[in-house]
């Protein structure tokens, strides 16, 4: 659980670079892949905590 929040928090930094490189340098191919980062991490984010939601639906036996 650890690795994968470390994961999501590295490929958020990982975006925050591109777009800052955007910034800096105005090439359209930073925006895109920071896009691209942004828009699969936040999926993968969701599906984490949604695998944790439903665990916490379902007791154990």
């Amino acid at each position: 659980m650890t690795l994968f929040r470390l994961l999501i928090l590295l490929a958020l930094l990982a975006a925050a670079v591109s777009y800052g490189m955007f910034a800096h340098t105005g090439q359209q191919r930073h925006r895109r892949r920071g896009w691209l980062i942004l828009k699969w991490t936040l999926l993968a984010a969701f599906g984490f905590f949604a695998v944790l939601f439903v665990q916490q639906l379902w007791p154990r036996a």
